[in-house]
């Protein structure tokens, strides 16, 4: 009777640090496609977060950990957001793993003269 429980804490545990791990991940990419688009210069500032925040799952090898990605920028006049949702990676077959959304943001980088303060 003891080990059927052993198991299953052994599970939430290992499902849970599955989480906050795609959490992370995600978090990183999101602040990885922000700061890509807050350069100044930047002529297409939603395609360059959306590409850099998938390049840096792609690099980092987690686009295979993450299913049903989706990576949305949102582009103001004077900020830049991108929000990455997914879901992770789930031990018990057939069952999806838990959501995840994260969102980044950041001012738009520009130059200014003294008068443009």
């Amino acid at each position: 009777m003891l080990f059927p429980v052993v198991l299953l804490i052994l599970f939430g545990v290992i499902q849970g640090a599955l989480y906050f791990h795609g959490r992370n991940v995600a978090m990183a990419a999101a602040e990885q496609g922000v700061r890509a688009a807050r350069a100044d210069g930047q002529t297409d500032r939603a395609g360059t977060a959306a590409g850099q925040a998938r390049q840096f799952l792609a690099d980092t090898g987690e686009l295979n950990n993450l299913t049903g990605l989706s990576i949305t920028p949102e582009v103001g006049a004077e900020t830049v957001r991108v929000t990455v949702s997914a879901r992770t990676v789930s031990l018990l077959p057939g069952i999806p793993g838990p959501a995840i959304s994260q969102t980044a943001s950041g001012d738009i980088e520009r130059f200014t003269t003294g008068g443009d303060r």
